[in-house]
């Protein structure tokens, strides 16, 4: 009888910790949502800012966060992939690689001003990119690779060891294996943390406040050294800095954000899901 009852007990803690967690991040949804959706229309997502961003569109904003996440993931998935390659299939179980995914696993915990910091001090300055796509998109790529190292190490991890040894045993190499056999095994779990990735990538703003944002600008950049605005310090602008902005502005400027934001993860979802049901193990 006491267990029964130590038992309801635990899931009664269970689910008030889960509505704890549920219940506030719905009701940013709910009222996000229902202040940004009335401001939401062609002319908002296609125009320019307009009347020192009190009227007008967010299109140069929404363009510029495409293009930091695309320059984000074209550096950070290959390095991360062939980085968690390295890590599960050849490297030995040594001091050396413990510390180094214990770096790795610390570095995703590392605050986003930080890598803000670091990106300001190497590609702006030393490398002398200057304010940039490139320097912004190089910055925000070094602040996921650590997302995409672990998550695709443990992809790899997951592949069951008989996978390995059957094609080994039939005269295949080992990297033959690996391209062949682990990583097509593997790819649902790398593409989830690619995309979750992105999603932090295209929501933060103090890396591309040092590195690329630009406060306003209503043309679309030229080329990877242009500035470009983007939707997080956007949003910080007209919330912060820009009095008499109307709420549906920014209310909608925060509804497009997050709806990219959960596209990207619905999307992670989605791709996970179908491909476990083609999993033979």
């Amino acid at each position: 009888m006491n267990s029964h009852r130590s038992q309801k007990l635990a899931f009664f803690c269970l689910l008030l910790a889960t509505l704890l967690v549920v219940i506030p991040v719905g009701m940013v949804v709910v009222i996000i949502v229902q202040k940004g959706l009335p401001g939401i229309s062609w002319e908002f997502l296609t125009d320019v800012p307009r009347k020192g961003m009190r009227a007008g569109g967010i299109y140069p904003a929404i363009i510029g966060t495409l293009y930091l996440v695309t320059g984000a993931i074209v550096f950070a998935l290959p390095i991360g992939l062939l980085a968690a390659i390295y890590l599960s299939e050849y490297s030995r179980d040594n001091f050396l690689t413990r510390v180094i995914r214990l770096a790795i696993v610390n570095l995703s915990g590392v605050p986003s001003v930080v890598y803000g910091l670091f990106g300001l001090a190497l590609f702006v300055v030393f490398f002398n990119f200057g304010a940039s796509i490139l320097a912004g998109s190089l910055t925000l790529g070094i602040m996921i690779l650590p997302i995409v190292i672990t998550t695709s190490r443990e992809a790899l991890e997951s592949v069951p060891e008989a996978f390995r040894e059957v094609s080994l045993s039939l005269g295949a190499s080992k990297w033959q294996t690996i391209r062949h056999v682990v990583l097509p095994n593997a790819i649902p779990g790398i593409l989830t943390g690619t995309i979750l990735g992105l999603g932090r990538a295209a929501g933060e703003t103090a890396p591309i406040l040092f590195t690329v944002a630009a406060f306003y600008l209503p043309q679309l950049p030229s080329s990877i050294f242009d500035q470009a605005m983007a939707l997080p310090y956007h949003l910080y602008v007209i919330s912060t800095q820009v009095p008499n902005v109307d709420e549906k502005i920014r209310y909608g400027t925060a509804f497009v954000l997050l709806a990219m934001v959960l596209f990207m993860n619905l999307l992670a979802t989605i791709i996970r899901s179908r491909l476990r049901k083609n999993k033979r193990w």
